[in-house]
């Protein structure tokens, strides 16, 4: 299996590059072994995209704001490794078990 391409594309104008950089962190940390990279692609006009293997996980103006790090892992590994158990994450509730 080749290893997860992710590309986030934030507004710089915005100045959205923390958000994105928080953002690759995440995933970064939770999926270290299968991914090759994430890009950081500074834009413009209001543009928070991300984009995993050439599919769109999340537009901001589409989805209407900016994911919750427990979502983007959720779709990333929906994509990558949808048999993966992600834990905690994985939880609606903090009484769920």
């Amino acid at each position: 299996m080749d290893k997860a391409q992710i590309e986030i594309y934030y507004c710089r104008q915005c100045n959205w590059m923390l958000r994105a950089a928080w953002l690759s962190q995440e995933l970064l940390h939770t999926f270290s072994e299968e991914i090759a990279y994430v890009a950081l692609h500074p834009d413009t006009g209001g543009r928070f995209e991300i984009i995993c293997n050439g599919v769109q996980i999340w537009e901001r103006k589409k989805e209407g704001g900016f994911p919750e790090a427990k979502v983007l892992k959720q779709r990333v590994r929906d994509l990558i490794d949808p048999e993966r158990n992600l834990g905690h994450v994985d939880r609606s509730s903090p009484t769920e078990s």
